[in-house]
């Protein structure tokens, strides 16, 4: 009977190799020889579901630089408010970003990949390096996923709709208020919920602070 199962679970984890290995070649064909240096640079996370998504993969990659590209060129302006880290720009740079997945990927994989990306935020905390030029912690994890699912919304697989209208539309919900936002000060300090000021010994390291999130308007 011991040996039986022995047996069964050598099986099963030759079979799982099997399968993974499957999968990572399925993964390395659909995401091209030049992305090939991109995939090792990505966390555990965000490589999981590459790997689960091999057929996929090669445009998400596209569709993030392409976010990233267009919220810094919109960061430059005075459309927004100009913050790329907790501001609108922020706001903006998710729910595109989202909107777009869903579009070219779907639904159910843009939203397995933005979570996958702010267990990246985690571990990126945990190693204290820095994302946008700050440390992630909680409430901007919070923020994220909060506009994450309004980008969702704005859009549906398949959809027609210009890259430019699809602008449009995000940058419409962020001065509706849809999205959400870091509440802070003119100077760029972050505030609480009743508006005092957070300092930054309180802000040191903690994935949980007393940072508060306000509607984007």
């Amino acid at each position: 009977m011991m040996m039986e199962k022995i047996f069964l679970k050598n099986t099963l984890k030759t079979k799982m190799r099997f399968l993974c290995g499957i999968l990572f070649m399925s993964f390395m064909v659909s995401f091209g020889q030049s992305n090939h240096k991109n995939f090792f640079r990505l966390s555990g996370p965000a490589k999981k579901w590459a790997l689960l998504h091999p057929l996929k993969a090669k445009k998400a990659l596209r569709i993030s630089l392409e976010a990233k590209r267009i919220s810094d060129s919109i960061q430059k302006t005075n459309v927004l408010d100009g913050d790329g880290s907790g501001g609108q720009v922020d706001a903006f740079r998710h729910a595109f970003w989202m909107a777009r997945l869903h579009q070219e990927l779907g639904k159910s994989a843009a939203r397995t990949l933005g979570k996958a990306h702010e267990k990246e935020n985690y571990i990126t905390f945990k190693k204290r390096k820095l994302e946008e030029g700050t440390l992630p912690d909680k409430i901007s994890s919070e923020m994220d996923l909060w506009n994450n699912e309004q980008g969702l919304k704005l859009t549906k697989k398949g959809s027609k709709i210009s890259k430019n209208g699809l602008i449009f539309r995000v940058i419409n919900a962020v001065k509706s208020g849809k999205l959400k936002i870091i509440k802070k000060d003119k100077k760029g300090n972050f505030l609480t919920c009743k508006g005092a000021k957070i300092s930054q010994k309180e802000l040191f390291q903690k994935w949980n602070n007393k940072k508060c999130l306000v509607a984007s308007n």
